[in-house]
């Protein structure tokens, strides 16, 4: 099955705003039959209001388009993300004024609001899916674009899989990549040689395990499979396998399904805005440098698709190695930029590949230009603006 995937360009050809995003943005709503679709609807649109002082999240100009979308058609529109994250979200532009609907925390202001669900998945049994979340009646996600130091990248997926579950979930999600064993103590006894593992890493993400000494702790977001520990490692005492890297992605993927599952299938949409492409997750609270070149909007009813897509657009962009945080290192690994920047085995094409296999979608996709780029040579742009 292929899939169709609205796409509107950064790209202009006039100094008009009708070839702006969120202009473009109307036209995806308008192919997407949002407005149709919403009526007497409960919907929740889940975004990620960012933390603290970021401020790459998605502006209110491209929220209040969908907002009014969904009002216009009849639906009842609220938004909602984690508890920590909208206290205090009004200081970054998201208030019910400026977006046109209110803003809540999924699951209340302390995250005892949610749906259990059973499946068993690693040290995973029981997910709860926020209850503002499921309690609603059609679902618009619209994801902001990122690097993300677990998945490689952030996108839709990851909007759904961590945003509409509970903070407990999320912990335990994270808890999957230390599930298969990756340190065998018995082959490295010496404490000093211990001791220069750990020093091996310049980024920190190998440190004693603080509940027993005696054992070596892997952070796997600030890894990027650099290879320096294994080099100082006795031969059987560490390994760096992709399976500790994947099962994060693979838990994303099944919390999305989970997710999904509590709506009909024709009363969910999918949007991302790659703009403003920053190495890590909005929720660090701040806001660097973009670490390659705006890709776009896009949309569509499948989620895979829809991901896919973006990895698609900005698989051959470089990375602008110039803006990367200087604590960081990118890995000349041939593969996309974000498994560059974060590692190789952090391919941000394994969520979609394990959604893809859960049934969620398709990577097969149709791209929908919304506004086709026009080639136009240097003209008159009438500079002149009225001052009424």
């Amino acid at each position: 099955m292929t899939s169709t995937v609205y796409y509107g360009s950064p790209r202009q050809a006039r100094l008009n705003a009708k070839e702006t995003l969120p202009a473009k943005l109307d036209l995806i709503l308008e192919a997407l039959h949002l407005r149709d679709r919403v009526k007497n609807e409960m919907v929740c649109l889940k975004l990620h209001v960012g933390n603290n002082i970021g401020y790459s999240t998605i502006h209110p100009v491209f929220v209040r388009k969908v907002v009014q979308a969904i009002k216009d058609g009849g639906g009842k529109p609220f938004i909602a993300d984690v508890d920590w994250d909208v206290a205090g979200c009004e200081q970054r532009g998201y208030t019910s004024e400026v977006l046109g609907c209110p803003v809540y925390p999924a699951a209340g202001p302390r995250e005892n609001y949610f749906f259990a669900h059973e499946r068993d998945y690693k040290n995973l049994k029981t997910w709860k899916v926020a209850g503002m979340v499921e309690e609603a009646t059609f679902l618009v996600n619209f994801a902001h674009i990122k690097g993300h130091p677990a998945t490689g990248f952030g996108g839709a997926f990851k909007n759904i899989a961590l945003g509409c579950m509970v903070g407990e979930t999320r912990s335990q999600m994270h808890d999957v990549n230390h599930y298969d064993k990756y340190w065998f103590k018995e082959n490295c006894p010496d404490r000093a040689v211990m001791q220069q593992i750990v020093d091996s890493c310049p980024f920190g993400g190998i440190v004693f395990d603080k509940y027993d000494p005696d054992e070596l702790h892997i952070h796997f977001e600030p890894c990027n499979q650099c290879g320096r520990c294994l080099k100082v490692a006795p031969p059987g005492s560490l390994k760096i396998d992709p399976v500790n890297f994947h099962s994060f992605m693979e838990a994303c993927a099944i919390s999305t399904d989970i997710v999904l599952s509590t709506f009909d299938k024709s009363k969910v949409t999918h949007l991302a805005l790659a703009t403003q492409m920053t190495p890590v997750c909005d929720c660090f609270g701040f806001t660097s440098m973009p670490i390659m070149q705006d890709a776009g909007i896009f949309g569509s009813d499948d989620i895979v698709a829809v991901d896919t897509a973006v990895l698609d657009q900005t698989a051959n962009s470089s990375l602008f190695l110039e803006n990367l945080p200087t604590c960081m290192e990118a890995q000349p690994n041939g593969g996309h930029p974000f498994a560059q920047l974060h590692g190789k085995f952090k391919d941000p094409y394994m969520v979609v590949r394990y959604g893809e296999k859960l049934g969620l979608g398709s990577m097969k996709y149709n791209l929908v230009d919304v506004f086709p780029l026009t080639e136009i040579g240097p003209q008159s742009q009438g500079y002149y603006i009225s001052a009424k």
